[in-house]
């Protein structure tokens, strides 16, 4: 017996393969968003995506179903004293060698990505972008930051789950086990 939950969040459970086969294809393949930067957070989150929602993204060619996608997004905050063509050259470079072990790990687990490379304040241009592509989910790591530091400089996950127009996930690091006390 295969149970899984379907797009709109109901328990369904199979007790067949012509059902499971059946629900299968009635299953929607989800548009999901994983905003990157350069911490290992991000990175931890677009892991865990890739991990847990895979089966809700990818294709399944036996059945004749068209997978999801996954659209990986960096922002570089904007303000930097650098002229625009000095800013656009670092910006590529950056976001290559960010984007490179992203794209490795998307595509060893068999999953359709794209990469999304804005401009601006991270927190306006990532909810600007879900609404752009009518993302289903949107991913972000969290940093971590304590109470009086989010207060003063602002949390890109709590920005995010207040204004995106979807459901958003935040995915925190798993606790580090130290065996130093």
């Amino acid at each position: 017996m295969e149970t899984y939950v379907d797009a709109v969040g109901m328990d369904t459970a199979a007790t067949t393969t012509t059902e499971t086969t059946a629900s299968s294809k009635n299953k929607k393949k989800l548009k999901v968003m994983v905003a990157i930067d350069e911490s290992k957070n991000s990175f931890y989150a677009l892991e865990w995506a890739v991990e847990h929602l895979k089966d809700v993204m990818s294709a399944e060619p036996e059945i004749d179903q068209e997978g999801g996608l996954l659209t990986l997004v960096h922002v570089n905050p904007s303000g930097a004293t650098d002229s625009v063509p000095e800013l656009m050259k670092k910006a590529g470079v950056q976001s290559t060698n960010l984007f490179t072990p992203a794209l490795e790990l998307c595509r060893a687990k068999m999953v359709k990505t794209e990469t999304m490379i804005l401009e601006g304040d991270p927190k306006e241009m990532i909810c600007q972008a879900v609404e752009q592509a009518h993302v289903d989910l949107l991913v972000v790591g969290s940093r971590g930051l304590g109470m009086i530091k989010r207060a003063f400089l602002g949390s890109v996950s709590d920005y995010c789950v207040q204004h995106a127009q979807c459901p958003v996930l935040i995915v925190r690091p798993p606790k580090e086990t130290s065996s130093s006390k």
